[in-house]
């Protein structure tokens, strides 16, 4: 092991040492198709772990992969497959029905269920058919609560908690579940524990279902992030060749002035949309301005070409995942306003 693996985390009053990646039987990493999670998988590729037991994670944010796109970049999903096709490494991908337009548009209903592929039983499916009736007509807002930043809570982290806890692989099991914060994004983010339990975790319940939550990139500044990308050549998704300075969803709820003008370039449709419904809620995304007023006051990215804009909004990603000749994306250490609370 590299000499900053050893480093002393807290798990439940607890003194470990980095997690024994030959313990777990699987090592789930929320695969995003942004830097952070890429620079996961890498370093958990340095640090020994076995590919064979490496799984990538996707949450399509917009639901069922059937070609409508809302939020989030359509050639993403591809980019993802074709990534762990590189390495060798399974990924599977998972989505709320209906997806962030579904979710948004909730009137007196229960949210609707999640579906999850899986390794031998096809897609599975779960919730969605208890709790209270409830009515959203809002978009997320821009906030640390994940009350009413509810893309993350809703359509990520339920979405994967529902998916370990409805597969009986992951009972009488030990898990791994990766993920990409880094304290460097925020305040709220870098009071986030290293390892710890996940939520979906019952090690000492019934099912036996240990399941640990893993950061291992908390620490690093995004220099180290973009070194390791360019040490195994992989090329970048198209967003931050674009100008984008974070991942994954085109229409970022953070996005600053600059970037709603820059999807509004890119991607017209889905802006009007966005600003159509922000009309009919009565409450903006940023409270003080609209995405109209926000693109009106920003300048599209300068890297934005037609080339980049036919990559970032086809379904299929036909680029090498690996490069030749790798270059820093002009989206690298851009954006800093936009990122996460």
């Amino acid at each position: 092991m590299h000499e900053n693996q050893f480093a002393l985390f807290d798990l439940d009053d607890e003194t470990e040492e980095f997690p024994d990646l030959d313990s777990y039987s699987v090592i789930i990493i929320a695969c995003s198709g942004g830097k952070d999670s890429i620079a996961c998988l890498l370093h958990l590729l340095d640090s020994g772990a076995d590919p064979k037991r490496i799984e990538l994670w996707h949450h399509c944010v917009d639901g069922e992969r059937n070609g409508e796109y809302f939020m989030d970049w359509p050639v993403t999903e591809d980019y993802c497959k074709k990534l762990a096709e590189a390495f060798g490494i399974s990924i599977y991908f998972s989505w709320k029905l209906g997806g962030f337009r579904s979710e948004m548009l909730r009137d007196n209903e229960l949210t609707k269920p999640c579906q999850f592929e899986t390794p031998e039983q096809g897609v599975l499916q779960a919730g969605g058919v208890s709790g209270k009736p409830n009515t959203r007509k809002v978009f997320p807002q821009v906030a640390a609560s994940l009350s009413v930043r509810w893309c993350s809570s809703y359509l990520k982290i339920d979405v994967s908690q529902k998916a370990i806890t409805n597969q009986l692989r992951f009972c009488n099991s030990k898990t791994l579940f990766v993920t990409g914060e880094r304290a460097q994004e925020s305040s709220a983010r870098a009071n986030y524990k290293v390892f710890e339990p996940h939520k979906a975790d019952n090690r000492n319940g019934k099912s036996k279902r240990h399941v640990d939550a893993y950061r291992p990139v908390h620490g690093w500044d995004e220099s180290q992030v973009w070194e390791i990308i360019e040490r195994y050549k992989v090329n970048p998704h198209p967003a931050y060749r674009a100008g984008w300075g974070r991942l994954s969803c085109i229409s970022c709820i953070f996005g600053n002035a600059d970037q709603w003008a820059s999807v509004r370039r890119v991607s017209p449709k889905q802006f009007d949309e966005i600003a159509y419904y922000e009309s009919q809620f009565g409450k903006t995304i940023h409270r003080k301005h609209s995405v109209t007023e926000l693109a009106d006051k920003g300048k599209p990215y300068a890297a934005i070409n037609d080339d980049l804009i036919a990559l970032g909004m086809a379904e299929t990603f036909n680029e090498p995942m690996i490069l030749d000749q790798w270059t820093l994306p002009a989206g690298a250490f851009g954006d800093s306003s936009t990122g996460p609370s």
